[in-house]
């Protein structure tokens, strides 16, 4: 890796959660306007998270920290790969590993909540996971190589030739964002039958760093939104962060789903709508 190599890297891991917990304040924000309340400030997040450094660590085995920093090194490889415009499918098995990560921390705790969270998760997985690699092979077909950089190269924005894969990324954002409708194994919001869910164990400086992951994870994926609009990357950008106030607004107006529902609905809709995509590729060059 040369220097610039590096010092891109650096400046991503240290960038990248600051501008994800600025996002999720933002959330919060436009959140408390649309219920007609004031809200919190937008660095709240910023404070609870350096709350959670002070609180006391009370872990319920001695494996949860590990589990912890896989969730959230795999989460920082898989940004570090992003912005140095790296191989597009490997980004997405380290994404992988990073939230098994999670779902082998909160299945190591003997407790009802965590455990069926985590089985939440699993099943968020099974619904999102066929559409990320179904816009990998898209993106191969459209510019000959799985490399970012082939993208930024590439003569046309890929929106052109993928739309209907674009409108399924957005609509798997939203289960893996934990966002309403599909905000089953845990979400900002602590439900009846699931308390929090997939973090419910995880206390003090484990639960903050599952939110810097978080963070991270929401920075990497508008980042993988402003691919499809990379020339000029501003307008990736700005179409970036549209797509997340839309999906803050599918946050406020959609009522929760059941998870069976999900996964049909991704596999059916979702999977559906990306290969049709991809197929009318190979059927008209």
């Amino acid at each position: 890796m040369s220097i610039n190599n590096f010092l891109i890297a650096v400046i991503a891991v240290i960038v990248s959660p600051l501008l994800g917990g600025l996002l999720t304040g933002i959330d919060r924000k436009i959140t408390a306007r649309m219920q007609n309340r004031q809200g919190p400030p937008i660095l709240q997040p910023f404070y609870d998270f350096f709350k959670l450094i002070g609180k006391q660590d009370i872990a319920v085995n001695q494996t949860q920290m590990v589990y912890v920093l896989g969730h959230l090194l795999f989460a920082i490889g898989a940004l570090v790969m992003l912005v140095l415009q790296q191989d597009l499918l490997m980004i997405m098995f380290i994404l992988a590993f990073s939230g098994i990560s999670l779902i082998m921390g909160a299945s190591s705790i003997r407790s009802p909540y965590s455990k069926i969270g985590a089985q939440r998760e699993i099943m968020s997985m099974m619904a999102y996971e066929p559409v990320l690699l179904l816009m990998v092979v898209g993106v191969y077909k459209a510019t000959g190589s799985f490399m970012i950089s082939g993208i930024f190269e590439h003569e046309k924005p890929l929106l052109y030739s993928l739309p209907l894969v674009f409108l399924s990324f957005l609509f798997i954002l939203t289960i893996k964002l934990r966002k309403s409708p599909f905000d089953f194994a845990t979400s900002h919001h602590g439900h009846q039958e699931l308390i929090k869910g997939l973090t419910i164990e995880f206390s003090g400086t484990q639960l903050a760093l599952i939110e810097l992951t978080d963070w991270i994870d929401l920075v990497l994926f508008m980042g993988l939104i402003s691919l499809f609009f990379a020339q000029p990357i501003w307008v990736g950008i700005l179409i970036a962060l549209v797509c997340y106030f839309i999906e803050i607004l599918i946050d406020n107006i959609s009522a929760r789903m059941t998870w069976q529902w999900m996964v049909k609905t991704t596999w059916v809709a979702g999977i559906g709508v990306a290969l049709v995509n991809i197929v009318w590729m190979y059927l008209i060059p």
